[in-house]
C-alpha cells in the first residue's frame, strides 16, 4: 500500500506556498496535519481542504470565512456547507464587481490624463 500522505514540503511544493503560509493555516486551524514527532503529514482530507481553501483565497474571500465555512461541513454537513458557500459566493461576487467598478474607474481617470498631458507636450513642442 503506497502512503498517500504528503510530508510538509511536499505540501507546499503541491500548493506553491511558502512553509510560513503553510504554518499560519495550521495556526489558525485551518488544516490539522497529522503529526509524527516533529514531522507533518498531510492526509487527503487536508489535500481536499487546501484545495478549497486556495480557491478561497483565489477569490479574495477571507480567510476566517473559509474557516467558518470548513466549520459548517464538521458540524451540520454537505447541504448546510453548500448553502453557506452560495451566500459567501454572491457576497464576495458583489465585493468584486465594486472592485471591477472602481478599477474600470481608475483605470478611465488615468488614460484621460495621461492623454491631456501627452497632447500639452506635443503642443508645448510645436
Amino acid at each position: 500500500m503506497t502512503d498517500t500522505r504528503l510530508s510538509f514540503k511536499e505540501m507546499c511544493t503541491k500548493f506553491d506556498v511558502t512553509p510560513r503560509t503553510l504554518r499560519y493555516y495550521e495556526y489558525i486551524e485551518l488544516l490539522h496535519p497529522e503529526r509524527s514527532g516533529r514531522s507533518r503529514f498531510f492526509g487527503p482530507k487536508e489535500v481536499a481542504r487546501m484545495t478549497l481553501i486556495m480557491r478561497g483565497r483565489r477569490f479574495g474571500i477571507k480567510l476566517e470565512d473559509i474557516r467558518q465555512w470548513l466549520l459548517i461541513y464538521e458540524h451540520e454537513g454537505t447541504s448546510a456547507q453548500m448553502q453557506a458557500f452560495v451566500d459567501m459566493a454572491d457576497r464576495q461576487y458583489a465585493e468584486l464587481e465594486e472592485q471591477r467598478l472602481a478599477l474600470e474607474e481608475a483605470m478611465r481617470e488615468l488614460k484621460e490624463l495621461r492623454d491631456e498631458t501627452a497632447a500639452f507636450l506635443v503642443k508645448d513642442k510645436g
